[in-house]
């Protein structure tokens, strides 16, 4: 191939060396190395990263349609809780979309979306203690975290020989400071990577990036199943933290001494910005469109449109007899498997519309797919309407596919 070369001593500022391999090499520095090749195809290679400012990609590894594999990470979507406050329990569950959380110590936290958020952002994760556990018992914790459909991190090759680096990235802000601690872990819970991360300034919006070396080893799912989980500490006991910057073959939440947020009443946690991509440099946030990330949602969580009697619901449907009705419901997209779907509300009935007031009785139950489902009503109510006469569900429903 031939060589172009540009040195930093006078004697060997510029120099050229030619073959006939229809390659181009350019080299730099004082000892110089490759810094760009072009192949006899026009194939062009770069040695180091083109920054985005430059109009690259800010990485090695190329564009992504979907270079953020957490999904909701700017805490937009809130389908559940529109921004109120809840508690977490010692079961694991689902608060803004796609972002779940445990409380099982002596303690209590809330969470809620907030609108506290830095530069760029317009929401955070909010998490506060309001009864403080300062000494955790070893099976005790506390964390939020997002479980990673297999078919997402597919390309990973995780569990292999060819395994990528990925790296995490999140604007965080405490009323504590000090070491933090959080962990990647499999679906199956018995490879982990407990990592570390420190806020210097309370009270402050802070990013953090960590890198992690792909895992050559383990059970890593590839398909519409959970395959990567990240969770953040808020307070994990000794049988649940491990040591920062190394694989193990158990389960871990966090790091070894890391700071306790459960552990201080009244103290916060905020997280926003929560990204995890491939390779091993830490790029802007991935933001794409609101509606592009409310479908991504939709795919584990859909909460019908609010409760709004005697106008149209949810289900449609009409009577195939004077007590029976029969209703059908689309999913806005198709779920990531078959859900499971509950209904309720103040307004927990149905209404016709050649009916004086609210239909009562008993929802047989749903039959449903990844795409629809279908459902029975018997009327309380005799000849509450005739064959072929409209009706609709009032409430709201919930469907759940979550991982």
């Amino acid at each position: 191939m031939s060589t172009i070369k540009s040195s930093t001593t006078t004697t060997t500022a510029y120099s050229v060396e030619a073959d006939t391999t229809g390659a181009l090499v350019i080299q730099t520095g004082a000892t110089p190395t490759t810094a760009l090749t072009i192949s006899s195809a026009q194939v062009v290679t770069l040695a180091q990263v083109l920054p985005e400012a430059s109009g690259g990609m800010g990485t090695t590894t190329g564009y992504y349609g979907f270079k953020n594999r957490i999904i909701n990470g700017a805490m937009v979507i809130d389908q559940r809780n529109a921004g109120a406050s809840a508690s977490l329990t010692s079961s694991q569950t689902y608060f803004v979309d796609r972002f779940f959380g445990v409380e099982d110590t002596d303690g209590t936290m809330t969470i809620q979306r907030s609108t506290t958020a830095p530069t760029g952002f317009i929401n955070s994760l909010l998490m506060t203690t309001t009864s403080a556990d300062a000494s955790l018992g070893a099976t005790q914790f506390c964390y939020v975290g997002q479980k990673i459909e297999g078919l997402n991190v597919a390309d990973f090759a995780w569990g292999t020989a060819s395994a990528t680096t990925i790296t995490v990235s999140f604007w965080v802000r405490s009323s504590l400071t000090g070491t933090f601690g959080g962990a990647i872990a499999n679906n199956a819970f018995n490879r982990s990577y407990p990592f570390t991360y420190t806020i210097s300034v309370a009270n402050t919006f802070e990013q953090k990036t960590i890198t992690i070396a792909g895992d050559t080893t383990g059970t890593w799912p590839t398909d519409n199943g959970g395959s990567i989980q990240l969770f953040f500490g808020l307070g994990v006991g000794s049988t649940y933290s491990g040591t920062a910057g190394a694989w193990a073959a158990t389960g871990y939440i966090s790091a070894t001494g890391a700071t306790s947020v459960i552990g201080t009443n009244g103290a916060t946690f905020y997280i926003t910005g929560v990204q995890l991509e491939k390779g091993s440099t830490a790029t802007s946030f991935d933001y794409r469109p609101c509606g592009t990330e409310l479908n991504l949602c939709l795919r584990y969580f859909w909460k019908s449109n609010a409760e709004n009697a005697g106008k149209a619901g949810c289900i449609n449907g009409s009577f195939n007899s004077t007590t029976t009705w029969s209703g059908f419901i689309q999913f806005p997209v198709p779920m990531r498997a078959q859900p499971t779907i509950t209904r309720g509300g103040t307004n927990d009935n149905f209404y016709a519309p050649n009916v004086s007031g609210a239909l009562t009785g008993n929802v047989v139950g749903f039959t449903y797919s990844t795409i629809s489902a279908f459902t029975e009503f018997n009327s309380a109510s005799p000849a509450a309407a005739s064959v072929g006469y409209y009706a609709s569900y009032n409430g709201q429903v919930s469907v759940n596919a979550e991982l």
